[in-house]
């Protein structure tokens, strides 16, 4: 039997988005939850998970819901717009990240 919430957003999407560690998923995460969907027609729920043969919550999942499929579109189009900034941003200014760069380019 369809849920209430399966019937007012019949229209879903899951991403999971790997990190190269834990810590760098969390800094996502508290980016991106801070931004509300600006439509009541859609909900997001963001969280990290432990991949399977994993201790370490490496992976940044998002599940959308909403009610048609334009306005699920457009809510990932915004949200995949969002992610790449946070990457861009980690990639370029996360001290650990830059240490790591710089020590693997140092060794090839």
């Amino acid at each position: 039997m369809a849920t209430d919430s399966t019937v007012e957003f019949p229209c879903a999407l899951s991403l999971d988005i790997p990190f190269p560690d834990a810590r760098l998923a969390s800094v996502a995460l508290q980016a991106l939850r801070v931004d509300k969907e600006l439509s009541h027609l859609v909900r997001r729920d963001l969280s990290v998970a432990t991949p399977e043969g994993s201790t370490d919550p490496t992976v940044l999942r998002v599940q959308y819901q909403a009610a048609t499929n334009r306005m699920l579109r457009v809510a990932v189009n915004s949200f995949l717009e969002s992610i790449a900034l946070v990457l861009e941003v980690q990639q370029e200014l996360d001290v650990d990240a830059l240490q790591s760069r710089q020590g693997s380019a140092g060794s090839g």
